[in-house]
C-alpha cells in the first residue's frame, strides 16, 4: 500500500501545469486520509452518495441575498472579475480594520492554504501543526520539500497548544492552527489561542485557520485578526464556503501583514475568482440574520447526533462547529461501506493506530437518517 507522500508525488507528476493548478489542488482536497477511505474510493461506492455528511458543507445553501446577487450579476459574466476582486478586498479590509494590502482573496481558503504551503514550503524547513488537523497547507508544503512536523491532540481530541509551542525549533518555517479544529471538531478558548499566537509568532509565522469560527456563538467568535492589526507575524484565513453556503462558488481570503500577503501572493494565480462567487460573497458579508439561522439549525441537528452518540456511549470530541469526530465500535471501512450503500457519506481518519469517523452536520432530517442507519447496522 503506497504511503501518503508517494501518493502526493504521483499527483504532482500527473499535473501537467504549474503545481498550483486546479488538478493537484483537486487531488489534494479529495485525497484519502485513511486506509478505510482508500479502500472505499477504490471500490467505486462513493458514487452512490446522496447524503453528503463528508465535506463539512452548509446543507441550507446560500442566503436569499446571495442568491439575488448571483442572479443580478449574470449580465457581467462576460467580464473578467479584477474590479470585483478589488471591491471585495476594500469591503473585507473595512470589516477587518486593515488596509486592502493586508487582504488576499482566493478561490476558497483552500486556494490560499495551498499558496501559503508553497511560499513557506520552498524554504525547505518544516511546517508544524496539531494532528489530526486539516492537512491542505502541509500536504502542499511537503510537495515542495518541506517536512510536516506534528503534535498530537490531547485525550479530549483538542489541540495541545503547550505541546505545539514546545515543538517549534530552528527548522520551523510556519505553524498552522485551526480553531475549531477540523476534523476533531473541538474548540479552544480564544485567550489560549491568542496567547499562543503572540508568543510563537515572535519566532515564526503562525497561520490561524478560522474557517468554522462563525458556527460559534457570537461571544466566542474572537478572531486572531487583532494580532495582524498589531503587525504581528500572524496570518488569518477565513472562508465563505462554510456558514455562508458558498462552497461551490469558491471565495475565501487571508488577512496578513502586507509583506506576508505579498510573499504568499507570488505563488497564487492571478484571477482565481468568478463573478458569481464575488457577488454572492459581497452580499453575504455581514448577513448576520442568515448566519444566526444557520447556526441555530446546525446546533439543533448537531445535538441530535451527539445525543445519539451519548446514548450509545461512543467517545467523541466535544464539537463546536458543523462536524463531529467519534470512535466507531466496529471496523470503520465496513461502517463507511455500509453507510455508503445507504447513500450516506462520512470520512474516516487513522490516528494513533485507531480509526475515527467524522460526520458533517446536515439538516435535522439528514441527521435522523444517519442515526437511523447507524441503529440498523448495530
Amino acid at each position: 500500500m503506497e504511503n501518503r507522500r508517494d501518493w502526493l508525488k504521483k499527483a504532482l507528476a500527473a499535473s501537467a501545469a504549474f503545481p498550483l493548478g486546479a488538478s493537484l489542488m483537486t487531488e489534494l482536497m479529495a485525497a484519502p486520509v485513511s486506509d478505510a477511505e482508500r479502500r472505499f474510493m477504490a471500490s467505486g461506492a462513493s458514487g452512490q452518495i446522496t447524503i453528503r455528511l463528508n465535506a463539512n458543507e452548509n446543507p441550507y445553501g446560500p442566503s436569499p441575498k446571495a442568491r439575488a446577487a448571483i442572479a443580478g450579476m449574470l449580465g457581467e459574466a462576460n467580464r473578467y472579475p479584477s474590479n470585483s476582486v478589488e471591491e471585495l478586498k476594500k469591503l473585507l479590509a473595512e470589516k477587518e480594520g486593515v488596509t486592502s494590502g493586508h487582504i488576499l482573496v482566493g478561490a476558497g481558503s483552500s486556494d490560499l492554504l495551498c499558496a501559503a504551503g508553497v511560499a513557506f514550503g520552498v524554504e525547505e524547513g518544516s511546517i508544524l501543526s496539531a494532528f489530526p488537523t486539516f492537512p491542505m497547507l502541509m500536504n502542499y508544503s511537503t510537495v515542495f520539500n518541506a517536512r510536516w512536523d506534528k503534535a498530537d491532540v490531547n485525550d479530549k481530541l483538542e489541540t495541545d497548544y503547550p505541546l505545539l509551542a514546545s515543538k517549534v525549533n530552528d527548522n520551523t518555517r510556519l505553524v498552522y492552527v485551526c480553531n475549531p479544529n477540523n476534523p476533531t471538531g473541538t474548540f479552544t478558548d480564544p485567550s489560549v489561542v491568542k496567547g499562543f499566537c503572540e508568543e510563537v509568532s515572535s519566532r515564526v509565522p503562525v497561520f490561524a485557520d478560522e474557517a468554522y469560527l462563525e458556527f460559534l456563538q457570537p461571544s466566542w467568535q474572537v478572531s486572531m485578526v487583532d494580532l495582524v492589526r498589531r503587525d504581528m507575524n500572524v496570518i488569518v484565513a477565513r472562508t465563505f464556503s462554510k456558514i455562508h453556503g458558498l462552497a461551490g462558488l469558491r471565495i475565501g481570503y487571508i488577512v496578513a501583514r502586507p509583506d506576508i500577503a505579498k510573499k504568499i501572493s507570488r505563488y497564487h494565480p492571478g484571477i482565481p475568482c468568478n463573478q458569481a462567487g464575488l457577488a454572492a460573497a459581497t452580499a453575504s458579508l455581514g448577513d448576520t440574520e442568515f448566519m444566526a439561522s444557520v447556526r441555530q439549525k446546525n446546533a439543533h441537528a448537531r445535538k441530535h447526533l451527539t445525543d445519539y452518540l451519548d446514548a450509545k456511549k461512543y467517545f467523541y470530541g466535544n464539537p463546536a462547529g458543523n462536524f463531529v469526530m467519534f470512535k466507531p465500535e466496529s471496523d470503520a471501512y465496513q461502517l463507511m461501506n455500509a453507510l455508503g450503500k445507504k447513500g450516506i457519506g462520512i470520512r474516516v481518519w487513522d490516528y494513533k493506530d485507531k480509526q475515527w469517523c467524522r460526520v458533517s452536520i446536515g439538516t435535522l432530517e439528514e441527521m435522523r437518517t444517519f442515526t437511523h442507519a447507524m441503529e440498523s447496522l448495530s
